[in-house]
């Protein structure tokens, strides 16, 4: 299993959101000095019918500990279902401390608004 997963679920419609493209990035330089921290792009793919990206990272890939920030690309996700959503994207940002973790971010999500967790 990869060390990073997600689930993305619509509330709305009481059902997985299929085909949103979620992005794992790493902070790249110190956070404190924000101008010279950058996001690095480490993966990306699509969730499936499920909600889910299988595979975002490599099974046998450890991130070591750092800053972290999923991205998930929702407007796509609304337009085809011919719905105005009021954000067009979802930044998670998180930390992880110890090396060979699994961390799970799901996402709850609406047109209007969205909750997250830290999931198992």
């Amino acid at each position: 299993m990869s060390q990073i997963t997600s689930h993305v679920l619509d509330i709305s419609r009481g059902k997985p959101a299929a085909g949103i493209t979620i992005s794992l990035f790493e902070l790249i330089g110190s956070s404190d000095s924000k101008s010279q921290a950058q996001w690095s792009l480490l993966a990306e793919g699509q969730t499936n019918s499920d909600g889910r990206v299988p595979a975002l990272l490599e099974k046998d890939r450890v991130l070591p500990a750092g800053s972290y920030r999923v991205h998930f690309a929702i407007s796509d996700y609304f337009n085809a279902l011919n719905e105005r959503a009021f954000y067009p994207y979802v930044d998670i940002v998180f930390d992880i401390s110890g090396a060979g973790e699994h961390y799970h971010i799901p996402l709850l999500l609406t047109a209007f608004g969205y909750s997250t967790y830290r999931g198992s």
